[in-house]
């Protein structure tokens, strides 16, 4: 397991002025449902930045104990780390393969994404080299990001003089709109995908990631590729979100102070209180991962939620007062009994009350750039609170 704390640690928790709870049964019950709902398919896991800032060693581990077997990360870094946790895995390395990587992925069993001309003639050299080894390709179907051309990659499958060492275990695509279930492109990039897998014929395929699982079993050929929505995020636009929250981030309050009618709070003036007011001003800010554009005021931008986000403390939401700074924020908690919030108290800024796509959409962003941005000072503790009944469909 990692070196962050467990829950044993309950005393050096409760100090931390940035705490991040997280629930390891509700990110297993979470990848059990995503494997339910992807039908006749496998449903891999995919850990990349960090298990989406939740930590790749434990959510790694405690995902491979419920039964995952194939991983995909961004780095070669995070596949040497995960490998400690899932010794069998098959892990893929969404980046591919560089120069002088390769040791690192032979010694570590870890498999490259092919995603371009170049990387494709730098792993023919490697073969020549190192013989046989298993590799994957990624094919653009329009998401116009990486992977090899549609053409391209369809000559290569019936180009009789490419190197028998040459032996790709999965073929991949990524579809651009799979959080709109509405969208023309899926069905586009579906049947260019088709193509593409008519050529590989007997090679596991993959399509969907998380948004793509739930748009049918059309999208989930052998392989899904659940993210976001394991650690609780929402997956597909205007639907309720099924999944289960996974992470909850506090922030303890510093000061609770008593402001006057027509003063105003924080940088820029842009919050004047039309009212006397109590503030709550908390130990977390945007190097947190708590973003600027949540603030109350002064954020031209954003449209989306104009009032900005919201804490919960207490049994209550209360708003963000004020710009977020860099390592405060300020909660108005007027609207609270006199003696609710004290100095030393936890504000959740998203998780169990606080949905955290409700949070990003406050913020102008998505609950992904949320999660992998909360940044390296907050400690973090993981529970195994017991299952709950599934909800899926």
């Amino acid at each position: 397991m990692s070196e962050f704390l467990d829950a044993s640690d309950d005393d050096y928790f409760s100090s931390a002025g940035l705490r991040l709870t997280v629930d390891l049964t509700a990110l297993t019950e979470n990848w059990h449902d995503m494997a339910r709902r992807s039908g006749a398919a496998r449903a891999a896991a995919v850990v990349k930045a960090d298990a989406y800032g939740l930590g790749i060693e434990d959510a790694g581990e405690a995902l491979y104990t419920a039964g995952a077997r194939d991983f995909f990360v961004a780095t070669v870094d995070e596949g040497v780390t995960l490998r400690l946790y899932a010794p069998d895995a098959r892990i893929f390395v969404l980046s591919g393969i560089w120069p002088g990587t390769e040791r690192r992925f032979f010694d570590n069993d870890l498999v490259p994404v092919i995603s371009s001309d170049e990387q494709f003639a730098f792993w023919m050299a490697v073969l020549a080299d190192y013989g046989d080894y298993p590799c994957a390709l990624h094919v653009d179907t329009g998401f116009n990001r990486l992977g090899l051309r549609i053409d391209d990659a369809i000559a290569l499958a019936d180009d009789v003089s490419r190197p028998a060492s040459f032996a790709p275990v999965l073929v991949m695509s990524h579809l651009a709109c799979g959080d709109d279930p509405t969208h023309t492109m899926n069905r586009q990039q579906l049947e260019s995908f088709r193509r593409v897998t008519a050529a590989y014929e007997g090679i596991d395929s993959s399509l969907a990631a998380s948004a793509g699982i739930f748009l049918g079993e059309d999208y989930h050929f052998d392989l899904t590729r659940p993210g976001i929505a394991l650690y609780g995020g929402e997956a597909v636009c205007g639907l309720a979100n099924p999944m289960r929250p996974v992470a909850t981030a506090e922030a303890r309050v510093i000061q609770v102070r008593s402001v006057e009618a027509g003063e105003s709070v924080s940088y820029g003036r842009a919050l004047q209180l039309r009212r006397d007011s109590r503030l709550a001003i908390v130990s977390a800010g945007y190097a947190d991962g708590y973003m600027r554009s949540q603030s109350s005021g002064g954020v031209p931008l954003r449209q989306a939620v104009p009032q900005g986000g919201h804490g919960y403390i207490a049994g209550h939401k209360v708003p963000v007062a004020g710009r977020i700074t860099m390592d405060l924020t300020i909660f108005d908690v007027t609207d609270l009994p006199e003696n609710a919030v004290r100095a030393g108290d936890y504000v959740e800024l998203f998780g169990k009350n606080m949905a955290l796509d409700d949070v990003a959409r406050a913020a102008g962003t998505i609950g992904y750039e949320i999660l992998t941005s909360l940044g390296l000072r907050h400690e973090r503790r993981y529970v195994a609170e017991e299952a709950r009944p599934s909800t899926a469909a």
